[in-house]
């Protein structure tokens, strides 16, 4: 008897852009693409992008992935980028929308303080989302399973105090998927978002373990803080060609922080 299965869940061979890889999810996202058999173009705003890119290619070859330290903000830059590995490769399979900052925002701030976090906040969460999205599109559209996964937070669905501009850029990054996921579902490019709950990353390594603890124990049903590489595993699965049907969504990959009542 034939297989009854013809999608493939394999990324081998797949050229990957990821925002953001410095560090934390988009560095375990890097990693997880390239050890299975995907050629990375990894971007961020440091030089700890760079020490990723040497990770990689010290296990994988210098074949498998390009770094670049990128302000996602300087659109031209971005661009530049984007469209140098696409012009290499014939073709982008995969965007992943991970560069971010979470800056405070509370409305008691003064006037210049407030509008530069927020504008800030904005123009790394929201807008350069569509700008990458935007200069990625012509090679997506030459992929045959062209992907999109942005990465939003939980807080676009609960909220917590003084940070306003963060979670707001969240709740707008989920309803730029919907919209772009209906306006790109005739090309077949399919446009995800992933929202993490408390992960063990630079934007919560200043808390401390106690806090974290007390949080996990009182509000995450699995009682803990993931790991960047539990993410990374559901963005992968979003990146898959056999992922085809798959588009629209924001998926929790949060332990539960979004259903947990008490």
């Amino acid at each position: 008897m034939s297989r009854l299965s013809r999608l493939s869940r394999s990324v081998s061979g797949r050229r990957v852009v990821i925002t953001g890889a410095g560090s934390g999810m988009g560095r375990a996202t890097a990693h997880l693409f390239a050890d299975e058999g995907a050629t990375v173009c990894i971007l961020d705003n440091n030089e700890s992008v760079v020490t990723t890119g040497t990770e990689i290619a010290s296990v994988h070859g210098e074949n498998a992935v390009s770094a670049h330290v990128v302000d996602v903000t300087d659109d031209r830059t971005l661009r530049s980028v984007i469209a140098g590995f696409g012009s290499v490769t014939g073709v982008v399979d995969a965007l992943i929308n991970n560069a971010g900052i979470s800056r405070p925002t509370p409305l008691g701030f003064d006037d210049e303080s407030f509008d530069e976090a927020w504008n800030r906040t904005l123009a790394i969460n929201l807008s350069a989302y569509v700008r990458a999205i935007r200069a990625t599109l012509p090679f997506l559209r030459a992929s045959d399973a062209g992907r999109i996964v942005n990465i939003a937070s939980t807080e676009a669905i609960v909220a917590t105090p003084g940070i306003s501009a963060y979670s707001a850029s969240k709740a707008g990054v989920t309803g730029l998927t919907r919209s772009l996921a209906v306006e790109l579902g005739p090309t077949g490019i399919t446009v995800n978002c992933i929202c993490p709950g408390p992960i063990n990353t630079g934007m919560t390594a200043g808390i401390p373990d106690e806090a974290k603890n007390k949080y996990a124990g009182r509000r995450v049903a699995l009682r803990r803080y993931a790991d960047p590489e539990e993410v990374a595993h559901v963005t992968l699965s979003l990146c898959l060609p056999a992922s085809s049907f798959v588009t629209g969504v924001s998926i929790p990959v949060d332990g539960g922080v979004t259903i947990r009542h008490t």
